[in-house]
């Protein structure tokens, strides 16, 4: 089971990531995960990458490819993976393409999952996330007990760059911009399949999955 999960910033991809993984037995590869860990460790990836994100860019295709290439080449991805985050652009969807057929393989399905822009700001804008252990919280739907502080470890919460308006309306922006003309490109594939990603999370989980079953 080879999967693409789309969705812009704030849409719902990890929750739903992680639930597709451990239904179908293969590996989530998420490129932000990556980066991220790039960036904490600081590698010459992680550096460069750094650059864009706290902008709200994308990070730029030859960085991106060079990262993904050395993923595919473990293990663990040899009975497939679940792709998130990655591709976001037409051009880096095609070097997908052709890095799997190398190997005889294709994409099973392209999971699009569909949020409102104004669902996806309050969303981003409202998260908070513990400094010491790592908790998130939502100041619409699951606040903290006391302002400002974590509920299990008591660490001050706080606001990532990533997460503040003028960046999530950017993200918005160069997703519209850069990622939505996938959308059409896996529908004429004929592999796209589009969620409704304003349900509560537990549907949107057993709609991926009875739609996925029967593609399998």
């Amino acid at each position: 089971m080879r999967i693409v999960l789309l969705g812009s910033p704030g849409s719902g991809k990890g929750t739903q990531a992680s639930k597709i993984v451990t239904v179908f037995s293969i590996p989530h590869i998420s490129t932000g995960d990556m980066f991220r860990e790039n960036i904490k460790n600081g590698t010459p990836i992680g550096l460069e990458a750094k650059k864009y994100i706290e902008k709200g860019l994308l990070v730029p295709d030859d960085v991106t490819l060079s990262m993904i290439e050395d993923r595919f080449s473990e293990s663990d991805c040899t009975n497939g993976f679940l792709l998130d985050g990655f591709p976001r652009t037409l051009v880096q969807a095609e070097a997908l393409e052709a890095e799997l057929e190398k190997n005889e393989k294709k994409l099973t399905a392209v999971v699009n999952l569909d949020v409102s822009d104004e669902t996806i700001i309050s969303r981003m804008t409202g998260r908070r996330v513990c400094n010491s252990c790592g908790s998130t919280y939502n100041l619409t739907y699951n606040k903290p007990k006391v302002e400002n502080t974590c509920d299990y470890c008591r660490g001050q919460l706080f606001i990532r760059d990533d997460d503040k308006q003028e960046t999530v309306t950017n993200r918005l922006r160069v997703y519209k911009n850069e990622t939505q003309p996938l959308i059409d490109y896996y529908k004429g594939k004929d592999i796209l399949i589009t969620i409704n990603g304003e349900q509560d999370a537990s549907d949107v989980f057993n709609n991926i999955r009875k739609a996925l079953e029967t593609v399998r």
